[in-house]
């Protein structure tokens, strides 16, 4: 397999080689891998490096993917969730064994998943409610592999260049990937019917969803509120669990524990589940929000929610969505990068810690990409090419 900055420059026609990680928002327990707990409100860089070629978030902590396949974390650790065989917390990226043959990482509320270049599916940390997938709830502290198969590789270097890892996600504590064959898989907790087979029940090991094969891109809940949505081939857009704030888009507040199309349209493109609600990119570049909006989070200009997609302003240069806590994080076909919602920790990035109910650029810069929504965490991290 070709080195992973070099498939992800290739897809993008970017001739830099280099890529910096940033980060900002709340502090606490090392988060921001800053080798402090200091809340940021603006943009710092995480080091010198240059060569990280993926990264990912849990709750309150980060983990990224580097050129040469090492994994590294940093962050709060205590039910194992950085992987390095303890629960002491680290407030600067460290190295996850000394394998090189990692591809993609990202993390829920208090655990982690990763895929291999093979196309083996790795988790570790918190277990409470079979979020590892081993078929048990005991936690661990180091990675260990999630059943024997080697098809779980279906993100792409361009998945990676657009965004988040659309078909591999970790949630809150429920995990929704989309396998090679295009058929989509859930476990974890499946309170209000999250798990979208139809029941509300828990499950420690991976359960496809239906027998479709037509899943393209999926976004498990963000935080404790839990709804997912994902998109199909044809560009229809599916929601499914709880509904309290009109998440799912349907028009009502009624839970659905199996997946439920949202209107009729064929141009979705891009979504995310940010707590108690869910946003979403269109073909045409129109961004669309719904859900809960105490704080500004669907970018509307009011903090009144919505059962219903409705528009966020007129614009058509979004390329793609991300958000968690009531954090909206975005970036534009331009490069730019655009934050609103809750403020609290300075988590928007614009240097204030006063809450923004419409979207927001952070700082001018025109390079920003393969934006992480940490789950459940009002903290960000992101890569800027340079």
């Amino acid at each position: 397999m070709p080195n992973l900055r070099q498939a992800m420059m290739g897809a993008a026609g970017v001739s830099s080689s280099e890529a910096q990680l940033w980060v900002w928002g709340p502090g606490y327990d090392g988060r921001l891998g800053l080798g402090d707990t200091a809340n940021r409100s603006s943009p710092v860089q995480l080091g010198a490096l240059t060569d990280w070629a993926q990264v990912g978030g849990f709750n309150r902590g980060g983990l990224a993917v580097k050129t040469d396949g090492t994994l590294w974390t940093w962050g709060d650790n205590d039910y194992g969730q950085l992987g390095d065989g303890t629960t002491t917390d680290r407030s600067s990226p460290a190295q996850v064994g000394s394998l090189t043959d990692w591809f993609i990482a990202d993390g829920g509320e208090e655990h982690c998943m990763a895929i291999k270049t093979d196309g083996t599916l790795w988790s570790w940390g918190r277990n409470t409610v079979g979020q590892l997938g081993l078929g048990d709830t005991t936690n661990r502290s180091s990675p260990v592999q999630v059943g024997s198969l080697t098809d779980w590789l279906a993100t792409t270097s361009d998945d990676l260049l657009a965004g988040t890892p659309v078909k591999f996600s970790p949630g809150f504590d429920t995990n929704a990937i989309i396998k090679n064959d295009g058929t989509l898989w859930t476990w974890g907790e499946g309170g209000g019917g999250v798990l979208g087979n139809g029941s509300q029940t828990d499950i420690s090991s991976p359960v496809q969803v239906g027998s479709l094969t037509d899943w393209l891109s999926v976004s498990p809940p963000s935080d404790g509120d839990a709804n997912c949505a994902a998109l199909k081939t044809d560009g229809t857009l599916w929601t499914w669990g709880a509904n309290g704030n009109g998440s799912l888009g349907l028009g009502d507040t009624t839970n659905r524990s199996s997946p439920v199309q949202v209107g009729a349209l064929t141009t979705w493109k891009y979504i995310a589940t940010p707590t108690n609600g869910t946003q979403a990119v269109k073909t045409d570049g129109t961004l669309w929000s719904w859900g809960g909006n105490y704080q500004g989070q669907l970018g509307d200009g009011t903090t009144t929610s919505r059962s219903s997609p409705v528009q966020v302003g007129s614009l058509t240069n979004w390329k793609t969505i991300h958000g968690s806590s009531r954090v909206m994080r975005t970036v534009k076909t331009d490069g730019t990068l655009w934050c609103w919602g809750s403020n609290t920790y300075g988590s928007i990035g614009d240097g204030t810690t006063v809450n923004k109910s419409s979207p927001v650029q952070v700082g001018s810069d025109t390079t920003w990409g393969n934006l992480i929504r940490p789950t459940g965490g009002s903290f960000s991290l992101t890569i800027r090419y340079i």
